[in-house]
């Protein structure tokens, strides 16, 4: 797999514009040879962020398809969920066909979304990029440190240490299989977990590859020492 590369920033307005340029430009290299560019989001603030610039962006959005990294179990119109906050920021605005964005169910519950979910991704070429965060904790997506994290597509989450317990989410073994990673750090509150990343603890996040590696972008405030 491809190697871990750091890109500092000084905020985290300037983490979503760069994120925003990167993601542009994926899509433009991927349909230069391709009929679809797949792409994988998440949720936080940052990502919000990157959402809104994109929003107001010109893209070939026909040939977009997007999928989810992972999805709280709630109602599909919870305000809470990721689908909902990338719809409203962004999706809502632009003119990818509505059947080529993948939400997953969260609203069945976590096992029969997250099966629902594997059949999808059964039959769906490899991404070519995964949008990611990192949590206070080190977690990824809804994968958090002691869990067990087995190799199938999807994971069915219980018990989650932040609310609400029961969730979905991609492996880290389905990311792998993607083009390219792409993180999205901000903030003081996530200077240890960057920390025990860069002193090789075992956190979640730091599981995670893809086969033309990953990229960190990370501001100022979460790149201090802790």
């Amino acid at each position: 797999m491809g190697e871990t590369r750091w890109q500092l920033f000084p905020d985290g307005t300037a983490v979503a514009e760069e994120a925003a340029a990167r993601i542009l430009a994926a899509a433009t290299q991927a349909l230069s040879h391709q009929d679809r560019f797949r792409l994988v989001l998440a949720g936080g603030r940052t990502p919000e962020q990157a959402f809104r610039i994109l929003a107001t962006a010109k893209a070939d959005w026909q040939n977009w398809e997007i999928y989810y990294g992972d999805e709280r179990c709630l109602p599909a119109d919870h305000p809470d969920r990721n689908s909902q906050m990338a719809t409203k920021a962004w999706l809502e605005h632009v003119s990818i066909p509505a059947a080529q964005i993948h939400p997953m169910a969260g609203e069945k519950g976590p096992v029969d979304g997250a099966q629902e979910y594997a059949a999808l991704l059964a039959n769906t070429p490899a991404f070519d990029l995964v949008l990611l965060g990192l949590g206070e904790d080190g977690h990824t997506a809804s994968l958090f440190p002691g869990h067990i994290h087995p190799e199938e597509r999807v994971h069915v989450v219980f018990n989650a240490p932040k609310p609400p317990p029961e969730r979905i989410s991609l492996s880290a073994a389905t990311i792998a299989k993607s083009h390219a990673v792409l993180f999205l750090v901000t903030g003081a509150g996530k200077r240890q977990a960057v920390s025990d990343w860069k002193a090789g603890i075992a956190i979640p996040a730091a599981s995670i590859s893809a086969v033309n590696g990953v990229d960190i972008l990370i501001d100022e405030a979460a790149n201090a020492p802790v």
